[in-house]
């Protein structure tokens, strides 16, 4: 191991107030909320790789916070206060996003969403869900009809198409580099290519052994690690789960514009500059989808393209420009993992796919928690 010297022991392995580990949304909003509330502590952000390994940054750019089958699903599965309370952070999240950046910096656009629907059971809970959504968007109608873009937009086996003008798009690229830069400008640092092998808590500290046999002390230690939880915190109920995304070449004449949903979210897709990106279909093989892997696969991207043909452009031939994966983290229910774990440590993870709209209310209140 190459020895450090002076200048390094004094700046970059200086002993911390908090270090995180982390630099995808959640470890760099925690990062954020921290600083701000405590100036003076010095903090860290450490990340394995070149840039944020998980779905931050691999994701399809979604300002949203649950289409209408989805919260009908979450009611179900968690009980209305619980789900409510999900999708109240998710929108909170997104406001405080926007408060924080100009959205040129982050190519936010707030095109609304929209659901796709095959059949009529959701409309008949639209009033219920709309009137349990009022307190938290001070809307009376969340979730408008408005079928008549199945043929405006050239939908084929779609029954209805819900509007909610809340939701938007975004470039989590540019997200992600306005927040690093921004935490960096409150003169907090970030050390890429540095991984957390282990960690020992002490009555005076937490030394954390990091990558090239390297140590690192700190009076509080934030992990913010998501879908790769498990390897440092095998106690975290959380379960990595793949996305896959595909890109279409660009597309002569397309007309959608917006965020779409589909079938409780596991289908979704939008217009990226005359292209169709579109991501999703993991419930056509939910198994072999709880994996860190982070690459396409034959039979999840040939249902993509069976949704693209037979729903989205029905009849047209397209090519494929691009494909991808991310690794989000899933749990027993969509709810997030933020606690104090012993005297020195915290954990803000497992944020379900949602994590653009949610890091920002987690990092906020982890900032209140510690």
């Amino acid at each position: 191991m190459q020895q450090l010297s002076i200048w390094e022991a004094e700046t970059f392995y200086a002993p911390q107030d908090i270090v995180i580990v982390g630099a995808g949304f959640s470890g760099l909003w925690a990062a954020l909320h921290l600083k701000q509330k405590y100036p003076s502590k010095k903090i860290t952000v450490i990340e394995r790789g070149a840039t944020p390994a998980g779905a931050s940054g691999r994701n399809a750019g979604f300002a949203c916070f649950g289409s209408l089958t989805e919260i009908l699903s979450d009611i179900e599965t968690m009980g209305a206060d619980k789900a409510l309370q999900l999708i109240n952070w998710r929108f909170e999240g997104l406001k405080i996003i926007r408060q924080h950046f100009n959205d040129i910096e982050f190519d936010y656009h707030n095109t609304g969403g929209y659901e796709l629907l095959t059949n009529d059971d959701p409309i008949e809970k639209l009033s219920y869900v709309n009137g349990l959504l009022y307190n938290i968007t001070n809307a009376t109608e969340t979730f408008v009809q408005k079928d008549g873009y199945i043929d405006e937009w050239g939908f084929a086996n779609v029954t209805h198409v819900l509007e909610n003008r809340f939701e938007g798009a975004l470039h989590p690229g540019k997200l992600l580099n306005a927040l690093l830069y921004k935490v960096i400008a409150m003169d907090v640092q970030v050390m890429f290519g540095t991984e957390l092998k282990s960690f020992d808590e002490s009555n005076d500290d937490i030394k954390l052994h990091i990558s090239d046999k390297r140590t690192l002390s700190a009076q509080q230690l934030v992990f913010c690690t998501n879908a790769f939880t498990k390897s440092l915190l095998p106690e975290i109920a959380v379960v990595p789960a793949r996305g896959q995304v595909l890109l279409t070449e660009p597309i002569t004449g397309l007309k959608l514009n917006g965020v779409f949903h589909y079938n409780e979210g596991f289908y979704y897709f939008r217009n990226l500059d005359g292209r169709i990106l579109l991501g999703g279909a993991r419930n056509t093989s939910i198994e072999t989808e709880y994996t860190l892997d982070a690459f396409t696969t034959l039979p999840i991207q040939q249902a993509l393209e069976d949704f693209l043909s037979k729903v989205i452009l029905p009849g047209q031939q397209v090519a494929i420009q691009q494909r991808w994966a991310g690794i989000m983290a899933m749990g027993p229910d969509k709810s997030p993992v933020l606690k104090q774990l012993t005297e020195r440590s915290f954990c803000s993870v497992r944020l379900s796919g949602m994590g653009v709209a949610l890091a920002p209310m987690m990092g906020k209140m982890l900032a209140e928690m510690m």
